[in-house]
């Protein structure tokens, strides 16, 4: 019978099994396992901006009170440091309002490397926000001095939500305006500054997500203008009940001056539609978090919108979804080229019907429109502008590349997204999608044609749980650069040593890996000869690996019958495991339990025999198992194991004694071969010695020893030349 204890464990086993996520990565590294490089130092916390400035080699971070250059091939070196910190009588009349000590300091919230090589510096500087230039030279950081107002351009709270962008030297931002953080705006700064109307219908408790620029004048024949994003949550206007969040995308053109009458200084192009990613309940809103934009050099409107969407926002946990979704671009354009919702009386929306001024409303300035005359915004009539100011939603939602999400995840809640492009031997382009989790993970994620998406594999990036928030990724190194609260860390995205051998390289499917057959490795694909490395990302086919090496020996254990044992099988992976019994699967049952740690097992004698743990992949229909550990199963009853246990004691007692005796007589065997016998009565010549064997004492001690061995009427005989000691029935005495 199981005792207690080995129950419970057997029963922890088989819950964790249960509630094993359905979308688990192929592979989890955890972090004592990680080699990564990372930043830490006392007095480094409160990491509120991150940098990539490859012009100079440098990862620039901003933190509270102070600004670091730390060196992008090694980030555990810091070359620079400059702090900005906050006055006293600042800090004093932030605390008189209100504010916390510890939120009444200056967290540097924005880095933007300008034309000219200068970065745009700013911080919340105890709640009344501020901005200066900052210069790296002779690898040093120094701030100017220019104290400039930073209000519109970093929010107040060092918490709160916003975005920003610099395009040359001109600032966009989307974030709050006032000191209590409810008048958020977006707007473009110096020199054509422009910014969003304060109207429920513009903008309803949003929250800012992130702004990216398509530059769709590049390699345009009908003179287009450059368009920029804005990704955010808002409450829904056009939702009959309150407080429903959705997820929004909004456009502006880049050359739009405002109107010259109406909607003076403000946006004229700014429209924006709801974001669908459909995934989870449908009363459960799938809400942005994060948008990375991968460009098309060659057609603008082939650039893809990659984003991560939560289930729900509040919660968190195993019952929480995330998801990843794409959007082209043409897609977008298409929607914000359609037809508009409107507000009735009742506060109702409905699609509108009515005419629609002349260009369409929202429409940024091209050849076409330029030929008839309208040159600038400056030239739109006051009857299209009006149109704008009251009908910028549309109609259309804007839907996700194949109507789906590329990846879905349970029971994890995703952060940021960068996405890498890589070429493989064949030719071939893929997107490798980099995704920051709220517990300090990163999913390495790839999608190919006819499937859904994959995570090739999970790194831990922090020692401790804490939120990815921040993602950059420099074609340059190749490395990853991610920071949390309190940590700035650096990863090779692109390593492929954890994959140790050809069949594991091939079918992980990852664009950065192939097997390099010359050096019987994994090895990356980046600046590899051609032809020197396979892949075989479509397939997995691992027909192509050199003939493998013989398995091992399998490992032999003795098992008590109708009593649970484990077996444990620990794959490299987190593929899913099963059991075979000789050349046949093993199929569950009462004696066999299969869990992805091993196998519960009651033997019976007739379950003795080879048990093999295999991984099992399948890989476009086709099945492929790999062998993680092979036993020899010998089962034997309880009552035996006790006389083979009892023997074996016996075996290895006796045979330490006769090492005992062969050391403490030396001598006397010796006097022995010296004449020539075989078989002595050891015993009686040691009596027999008793007044001449200076080796007596030590002898009869070897004697006790081995008499401890004979029970009752058992005598001892040695046979010393065969090396054997045994015990023999004594004869009866008369």
């Amino acid at each position: 019978m199981i005792r207690p204890p080995v129950v419970f464990f057997y029963f922890l086993l088989i819950m964790s099994d249960g509630l094993a996520a359905n979308s688990k990565p192929r592979r989890s590294v955890s972090f004592q396992d990680m080699n990564l490089k990372q930043f830490k130092e006392s007095g480094f916390g409160s990491l509120s901006s991150l940098m990539i400035r490859e012009d100079v080699g440098q990862l620039v971070a901003g933190a509270r009170g102070k600004v670091l250059a730390l060196s992008l091939d090694d980030i555990t070196k810091k070359t620079s440091e400059a702090k900005w910190t906050v006055r006293s009588a600042d800090k004093a009349l932030c605390q008189m309002k209100g504010k916390d000590t510890k939120d009444c300091d200056n967290f540097i919230r924005t880095l933007h490397t300008m034309q000219d090589g200068k970065m745009l510096v700013c911080g919340t500087n105890a709640f009344t926000p501020a901005c200066d230039y900052m210069t790296f030279t002779n690898g040093k950081l120094s701030l100017e001095g220019k104290k400039l107002v930073g209000r519109g351009k970093v929010p107040f709270d060092p918490y709160q939500r916003f975005a920003s962008l610099m395009d040359g030297n001109t600032l966009y931002s989307a974030t709050s305006s006032n000191f209590l953080g409810t008048e958020l705006v977006f707007q473009r700064h110096e020199p054509n500054p422009l910014k969003t109307e304060m109207k429920r219908s513009w903008f309803n408790e949003p929250t800012m997500i992130s702004i990216s620029l398509a530059e769709a004048s590049k390699n345009s024949m009908d003179g287009e203008d450059d368009n920029v994003f804005l990704f955010f949550t808002e409450s829904a206007v056009e939702e009959r009940h309150d407080n429903i969040q959705v997820s929004r995308i909004a456009r502006v053109c880049k050359g739009d001056l405002g109107g010259k009458m109406t909607l003076q200084r403000k946006w004229t192009s700014f429209l924006k539609a709801r974001l669908d990613c459909p995934f989870g309940d449908a009363g459960s809103p799938a809400l942005v978090q994060d948008a990375f934009l991968l460009r098309n050099q060659n057609n603008w409107r082939n650039s893809i919108f990659y984003a991560t969407f939560t289930s729900n926002s509040e919660s968190s946990g195993a019952c929480s979804l995330s998801a990843v979704c794409a959007y082209k671009l043409s897609e977008i354009s298409r929607v914000f080229s359609g037809r508009f919702l409107t507000e009735r009386d009742t506060g109702s929306w409905d699609t509108y019907t009515g005419e629609e001024p002349f260009p369409h409303p929202g429409s940024c300035i091209n050849n076409e429109l330029r030929a008839q005359g309208v040159m600038t915004s400056l030239d739109l009539s006051d009857k299209t502008l009006l149109f704008v100011k009251n009908h910028l939603l549309m109609e259309a939602a804007v839907t996700p590349i194949a109507g789906k999400p590329l990846l879905v995840r349970t029971g994890t809640r995703f952060t940021k997204i960068v996405v890498d492009q890589i070429t493989s031997p064949d030719g071939q382009r893929h997107q490798v999608m980099l995704i920051g989790t709220d517990s300090g993970w990163l999913q390495k994620a790839v999608r190919f044609d006819g499937e859904d998406g994959r995570i090739i594999e999970e790194l831990q990036l922090f020692q401790t749980p804490q939120p990815v928030s921040f993602l950059q990724f420099s074609s340059k190194t190749g490395q990853l650069y991610s920071g949390a609260n309190t940590v700035a860390v650096q990863v090779n995205v692109r390593n492929c040593s954890c994959y140790t051998s050809c069949d594991d390289c091939l079918l992980a499917r990852d664009p950065y890996c192939g097997w390099d057959n010359i050096r019987r490795q994994c090895a990356s694909v980046v600046g590899a000869p051609l032809g020197s490395i396979i892949q075989s990302l479509t397939n997995g086919d691992v027909w192509m690996c050199p003939m493998s090496e013989l398995e091992k020996k399998p490992a032999v254990v003795h098992l008590i019958t109708e009593t649970a044992q484990f077996l444990p099988c620990y794959p490299e992976t987190n593929l899913p495991i099963s059991w075979r019994f000789s050349d046949s699967i093993l199929p569950p049952g009462p004696r066999h339990t299969v869990l992805s740690q091993g196998l519960i097992i009651r033997p019976s004698f007739s379950d003795s025999g080879i048990y093999t743990c295999e991984t099992v992949e399948m890989v476009k229909g086709r099945v492929h198992r790999r062998i993680v550990v092979q036993y020899f199963v010998q089962a034997q009853d309880t009552n035996a194991l006790i006389r083979t246990m009892k023997a074996a004691v016996i075996t290895l007692a006796v045979f330490t004694c006769v090492l005992m005796l062969l050391i403490c007589n030396a001598p006397v065997i010796r006097e022995l071969k010296a004449r020539k016998l075989n078989h002595i009565g050891f015993g009686n010549e040691i009596n027999n010695n008793n007044n001449n064997n200076t080796n007596t004492n030590n002898a009869n001690n070897c004697m006790i020893t081995v008499g401890l061995f004979c029970q009752g009427d058992q005598t001892v005989d040695r046979h010393m030349e065969e090396g054997l000691v045994y015990c023999d029935q004594a004869e009866e005495q008369n």
